[in-house]
């Protein structure tokens, strides 16, 4: 379950950097339609804590660089290490399509690394991107490392909807195309959660983490070329 405070500081910090500018509280409880004391309590705790200041007097708020700091650190004891990101830059380049480091994350696929593919007309994804996880390639990669039991009691619990032609809808449904997956060597989605989009997974493991290599782009690109995309990670995989 989300936590509402939670949400509202992320929003906050979110709509500053596509802002660029201080930003009144009014103009802050404007855009997102709080309630003033609300809007007043977020901006005040932000600013106790040493993200937020306000440049002048009455000239609004601004968040610090305790944010950036923060950040580095936590970059910097990512458990996403250099390796995985340099495979991840090399699967990119071979691939010319946007490569992505997956994870678990509860009832969803987690992106935790991102390099984007240099095409104007590309699959754009973000680290932090959540994808239901029976909905994708990099879900049900990752799914195929769960034990039997694990599996079952996360597909019982995700929400099935048809979000595209190739949309599964059933726990049986997943299932069976894990099964094929497994015995053709790789997971692909066509048409799936984004209407004109193809990925190719394929699961990995390290240091204890259940992790997952995609390559994703247009259906129109790539629908074709899954089989190549596959060998290309199995190869990056396996130098790993």
């Amino acid at each position: 379950m989300a936590v509402r405070q939670i949400q509202n500081a992320l929003a906050v910090l979110e709509y500053f950097a596509a802002r660029g500018k201080p930003a009144s509280l009014a103009e802050i409880q404007c855009h997102f339609g709080w309630p003033r004391s609300s809007t007043y309590n977020v901006l005040s705790t932000l600013v106790e804590r040493g993200y937020m200041y306000e440049p002048a007097r009455r000239g609004g708020y601004y968040p610090t660089r305790r944010w950036l700091d923060t950040a580095q650190a936590l970059v910097d004891a990512d458990p996403v290490d250099a390796r995985l990101s340099q495979m991840l830059r090399r699967i990119a380049d071979q691939t010319g399509e946007t490569a992505i480091l997956a994870t678990p994350a509860g009832k969803h696929s987690v992106y935790v690394d991102v390099i984007e593919s240099a095409s104007p007309v590309r699959y754009v994804a973000r680290a932090g991107m959540r994808v239901p996880i029976h909905a994708g390639a990099s879900g049900r990669a990752l799914l195929s490392s769960y034990t039997a039991a694990e599996r079952g009691r996360t597909l019982k619990g995700v929400t099935y909807e048809p979000y595209g032609e190739g949309a599964l809808t059933t726990p049986e449904a997943v299932e069976d195309e894990i099964k094929k997956s497994l015995a053709r060597g790789w997971f692909q989605s066509l048409h799936e959660y984004d209407a004109d989009l193809a990925a190719v997974a394929l699961p990995l493991s390290t240091g204890g983490r259940r992790l997952a290599a995609v390559v994703a782009g247009p259906v129109s690109r790539l629908g074709d070329q899954c089989q190549a995309m596959a060998e290309i990670l199995s190869a990056e995989i396996a130098a790993n």
